[in-house]
């Protein structure tokens, strides 16, 4: 089957953030500019999806669900597909998403004033999760070396000793640089942390969203150890564009990790997922295969324009390559202006709303993340007014 990526979809009046949050910025924007911000998609939901829940609410009861038969054998039936991980049935938890769930990891692996690692310019949530839940933030950077960000091990191991760095909230793949860490860099990440007693919250949304040749690593894959030492975060939310049912399924193979992260969820009566986002989860995985692999054609062909359009037209725009999430990652600072300056052109003058990169940590100032799951005529058309915005 053929699916629709093509068609632009109209979201203005619907609720949605990055289109409330374009027209608050610019009541004036002109009416074809899409926002290309939050990490949701200018795209159809899989058809699958849309008539199996309205078939399933031809007889449904619309009370308390909790985990089905059918959803959990979705879940490990998609992560042994399309990662090559087979989980215990036990491990599984299920969270309204994966920012209340390292949220609520934060509270209960470690304790006021406690460190909690983060490697900038990375989700700007990590760092709300740490300050408003009283702990430090502790910042590992990336290493911005010829072009490709990598993880400064040095200095990870040097935060690692430190007692009070409890918790490591690991991005992978990392948003918003695009990489999928390889299979050593994630050992040697495991390594440090398990020397130095450091628990790892892995952020693993983005993993199905990978680009040719590209293969995405679970953590909780890597040894034994590493899987005690760990809770995997996924949720079908990035990949199949269903982030308003608000459903994510988090691995936790330590027994006792497991009851520290459902006890904390008690305390706030929160952790459990509505029957609808459960649905979805488990027609998602065993229906949508081939959405997926289009998808990931049409990321590819998206990442591909944005490239050869900036080499062509506006080389003093660096764009970074793209292994995995859909979310392409820029760096403006070519162009001579200061953040704030750069974030005022942008959307006043060139109609880009984007997440400018400032959010991600300082290390991100001067750059811009652009989202590539939109149709191709939505993006092309976007980069022919940045291109007008910048004549001289």
């Amino acid at each position: 089957m053929r699916y629709d990526f093509s068609s632009k979809v109209e979201r203005k009046g619907t609720g949605s953030f990055k289109w409330n949050e374009m027209y608050v910025k610019k009541p004036d924007v002109s009416p074809e500019t899409v926002p290309l911000s939050v990490a949701d998609m200018e795209l159809m939901n899989p058809p699958e999806i849309i008539m199996g829940l309205q078939s399933f609410l031809d007889s449904a009861v619309l009370g308390y669900t909790g985990m089905t038969p059918a959803y959990k054998k979705a879940v490990f039936g998609w992560m042994k597909r399309w990662h090559n991980w087979e989980p215990d049935e036990s491990w599984i938890v299920t969270s309204p998403g994966v920012v209340p769930a390292f949220f609520n990891a934060v509270r209960a692996f470690t304790e006021p004033g406690d460190g909690a690692i983060l490697m900038p310019p990375v989700y700007y949530p990590f760092l709300g999760a740490i300050e408003k839940n009283g702990r430090l933030a502790v910042e590992n950077p990336l290493r911005l070396e010829d072009g490709t960000y990598t993880i400064d091990f040095e200095d990870l191991e040097e935060k690692a000793r430190d007692p009070k760095n409890k918790l490591l909230l690991f991005c992978s793949p990392h948003n918003p640089v695009g990489r999928v860490w390889n299979r050593e860099e994630l050992r040697r990440v495991s390594e440090i942390c398990l020397a130095n007693h450091v628990f790892v919250v892995s952020d693993e949304i983005h993993s199905d969203l990978l680009l040719p040749g590209v293969h995405h690593t679970v953590f909780a894959s890597l040894s034994k150890e590493a899987a005690q030492n760990c809770i995997v975060c996924t949720a079908p939310s990035k990949t199949f564009n269903l982030a308003g049912l608000q459903t994510s399924n988090i691995f936790i193979p330590n027994e006792e990790r497991r009851r520290e992260f459902c006890g904390e969820f008690a305390k706030t009566a929160v952790g459990g997922v509505g029957i609808l986002g459960l649905k979805a989860c488990e027609i998602a995985y065993t229906e949508c295969d081939d959405w997926l692999r289009q998808l990931r054609k049409l990321l590819l062909e998206n990442h591909e324009l944005v490239k050869s359009f900036m080499a062509e037209n506006l080389p003093q725009i660096h764009v970074f390559p793209l292994e995995g999430t859909y979310l392409q990652w820029m760096d403006f600072r070519g162009l001579g202006m200061d953040y704030r300056h750069l974030e005022s052109f942008m959307q006043q003058k060139a109609e880009w709303f984007l997440d400018e990169g400032y959010v991600f940590g300082k290390e991100g100032r001067g750059f811009e993340r652009l989202n590539l799951a939109c149709p191709t005529s939505v993006l092309q058309d976007a980069l022919e007014r940045l291109k007008r915005a910048l004549k001289p």
